[in-house]
């Protein structure tokens, strides 16, 4: 695999690492803040940037049996969430390709710009 690029995102509202900064995801891409991970809270995401992802992992969730990936920080390599590859329940199909972020550990890069 070659190098990864970090791109800049633009927009009103920009979610970030809070550890190094880098961002993450745009606020209008969030389609909830119900969800809940490790950590707490999080946020199901329809795109993130900037972000590395890891082995394929079957688990157990609150919702039922899904194949995902956890996501970390291509700058610092923080876990962030993870993603997911497959829903094996028909009414969470919908989760597929989407990203948890977790809330404790994004921060909002937007009001650097206030």
């Amino acid at each position: 695999m070659g190098y990864m690029h970090k791109v800049f995102l633009s927009g009103s509202g920009i979610y970030g690492c809070s550890n190094c900064g880098t961002h993450l995801a745009l606020k209008d891409k969030v389609t909830s803040k119900l969800y809940t991970g490790q950590y707490g809270r999080a946020y199901l995401v329809d795109e993130v940037s900037n972000v590395r992802a890891g082995e394929a992992d079957k688990r157990q969730m609150t919702t039922g049996v899904h194949i995902v990936r956890d996501i970390a920080c291509m700058e610092c390599n923080r876990y962030l969430g993870w993603t997911y590859i497959t829903a094996f329940s028909a009414d969470q199909k919908f989760k597929e390709g989407k990203f948890i972020l977790e809330k404790e550990l994004i921060c909002d890069r937007s009001k650097d710009w206030d």
